[in-house]
């Protein structure tokens, strides 16, 4: 989070490097240049000194002070313009670990003539880009077990990663020490509070740890180094640069998770421009401060279908064999439910979308009806077993409070 705000904000010792420089005024100079001749001279010119000397503190004072007032006035309404380069780089061509990437010199060219970045500029930043190997080779290995039906015991092994003392304590801290925001967002955007908290805990466990990669080094590698998700992730990039320069930040600066997602909820860049929101009315979009990131967890939700006051899930009881395919990309009507051995156990409104969810525990499997909301909690992370744990987080996280 520091190194985010590094990116953000003049560095202090440029304020005090002009704070210094204002009592160099003319005045002054001339004063102790007076001084030092005045040894050898007559009496009258230490009188002249004197009047200099009352004049000089004076006209030093009145400087100082008001350089001090302008330079915080400038600081405060142009501290984007004054970061607004994104770090200082430049650089003819790309060196280090990405020079000789003819897909990435195509990137840049695209960048300059898309949105008129300066080829130099993109040329010293990309120098700065690190491979993130173990990265690659960790995607490497995911992808080999990333198709296939859910294992016995999936969801038991899976939830107990975020329904453990930790992750519930967390949340009730959480939200006593920002529970105006959280309530304001329940206002402003219609989603409860606990949907916000269960995002933020299943994500970084409420800002305890957001990443420990550069941002920059992520998305490079997984743009140029990863075949198979390559395009997605130069979007990525492209996005990240866009919002560099939108935000002032420097693009070297911001740290997040080895895919490139940020802040406390873990945005990706792309999902940043569209929907990260300045909710404490700083001026800035700040996804590793908590009431922007609630905000912003809310307004996506909120763009994304979420229905106030509609259910989220419906458990079901079964009888015998199921034949209906499970997923979050399923659609079925309440009675092809029922003549499946499906019945909800309390009243149900069978209109809109619904999925069909299977629940795998290690001694029996949980079919479940999933709403429209569920399905806006997926499209966070596209994933049934996700979004089932933000659901029974924050509704834990909610029966503490």
């Amino acid at each position: 989070m520091a190194d985010f705000f590094v990116g953000c904000y003049p560095p202090l010792v440029q304020f005090m490097d002009r704070f210094t420089m204002a009592t160099d005024t003319p005045s002054c100079r001339l004063f102790h240049d007076a001084h030092k001749r005045s040894s050898n001279r007559f009496t009258i010119l230490l009188t002249h000194c004197a009047v200099l000397l009352s004049v000089g503190l004076s006209a030093c004072a009145v400087s100082s002070k008001n350089d001090t007032v302008n330079n915080l006035t400038a600081n405060a309404q142009s501290s984007r313009s004054i970061t607004s380069s994104g770090g200082q780089y430049h650089a003819e061509r790309i060196s280090g670990d990405f020079s000789g990437y003819p897909n990435l010199e195509q990137f840049v060219d695209q960048m300059v003539q898309k949105h008129g970045f300066k080829r130099e500029y993109l040329m010293g930043v990309f120098s700065q880009a690190h491979r993130k190997n173990w990265t690659l080779n960790y995607l490497a290995k995911s992808d080999q077990a990333l198709k296939g039906k859910p294992e016995k015991g999936g969801w038991t092994r899976y939830r107990a990663k975020f329904l453990d003392e930790r992750h519930i304590a967390a949340g009730v801290d959480f939200a006593h020490r920002y529970h105006d925001a959280l309530q304001r967002a329940t206002r402003q955007y219609g989603v409860p509070e606990e949907y916000i908290l269960g995002i933020l805990g299943v994500e970084t466990t409420f800002g305890s740890y957001v990443g420990k990669d550069r941002v920059l080094d992520a998305l490079t590698t997984l743009g140029f180094d990863y075949s198979r998700r390559g395009e997605y992730f130069r979007g990525e990039l492209e996005s990240f640069l866009l919002m560099a320069r939108a935000e002032g930040i420097d693009p070297a600066t911001p740290k997040g998770s080895f895919a490139g997602a940020m802040g406390l909820g873990q945005f990706m860049p792309s999902s940043f421009l569209k929907w990260a929101v300045d909710f404490n009315g700083d001026g800035r979009r700040n996804l590793w401060d908590p009431e922007d990131a609630i905000g912003s967890v809310a307004n996506y939700f909120a763009q994304h279908g979420w229905q106030p006051g509609q259910p989220v899930i419906t458990p079901l009881h079964s009888k015998g064999v199921v034949d209906l395919e499970p997923g979050i990309e399923t659609q079925y009507s309440l009675t092809a439910l029922q003549q499946a051995g499906l019945h909800p156990v309390r009243p149900c409104n069978g209109g809109g979308r619904m999925c069909l969810l299977l629940l795998r525990h290690l001694d029996q499997d949980q079919y479940l009806i999933g709403h429209p909301n569920f399905y806006t909690i997926t499209r966070y992370n596209h994933s049934t077993h996700y979004a089932m744990a933000v659901q029974e987080l924050g509704q834990e996280i909610k029966r503490r409070l």
